[in-house]
């Protein structure tokens, strides 16, 4: 996982014995983490709904738009460990068929990764958000700004467009990637990928069959 303050440490993964324990003891209901009560003291309540955090309308959502479970992922696309579990959690996604999966950006891997969020963000106003998130994080190497917007271009997104979109709604994509952040923060979460299955925080990478795990234990707690 990338950490937001600390330099990136290799990651190993989680045993299933693991993964399942973060999912029973570790995995927090919202609403009842000690960290997001703490944020609520401070004010963050309009960031921290149940609304906002599931189903931001600001958001466009990839998978079943009315699963009923949801996936909410915390990522940078400078992120490598995003980028390794890309694959798979969409494979997931796929598989189950009624997943709804949100893509959240937290940029907290310098100027390119703003920047990548800002042009994503803004291409959902030409409706290319899905193609222009899946190239950015489909790549194998660290991102630069001329790489963006070259791999942008190749994913058919009209670049001037984008320019234009993102000048005339820069108040209103600024204000989703800061919203994104205080929800990280707030939840705990210390770098990226970081999920939201359901109700349960997930804070780390989980292999498919924990994925899987995650959203089987989610739709038990939905039905309680």
């Amino acid at each position: 996982m990338n950490q937001s303050i600390e330099r990136a440490r290799p990651w190993q993964a989680p045993t299933r014995r693991q993964a399942l324990g973060v999912l029973g003891a570790g995995a927090i209901m919202l609403g009842t983490d000690v960290g997001l009560v703490s944020a609520l003291a401070q004010g963050d309540e309009k960031v921290l709904t149940e609304a906002l955090v599931l189903r931001d309308p600001e958001i466009p959502v990839v998978g079943n738009p009315d699963g009923d479970v949801t996936i909410v992922e915390y990522f940078d696309y400078n992120c490598p460990y995003c980028r390794k579990i890309a694959p798979e959690l969409r494979q997931v996604v796929q598989d189950d068929g009624k997943v709804r999966l949100v893509h959240k950006d937290w940029p907290i891997l310098g100027e390119v990764s703003v920047m990548s969020a800002r042009m994503v963000l803004a291409s959902k106003y030409q409706d290319k958000y899905i193609q222009a998130h899946d190239v950015l994080i489909g790549v194998a190497s660290k991102l630069t700004a001329p790489r963006v917007r070259e791999l942008l271009a190749g994913a058919g997104i009209d670049l001037d467009r984008a320019d234009r979109d993102l000048a005339a709604n820069a108040k209103a994509i600024d204000a989703i990637i800061k919203r994104n952040g205080d929800q990280a923060v707030a939840f705990g979460f210390k770098g990226t990928p970081s999920f939201i299955v359901g109700k349960f925080r997930v804070p780390g990478i989980l292999t498919m069959a924990q994925f899987d795990q995650a959203i089987a234990d989610a739709r038990k707690a939905a039905k309680k």
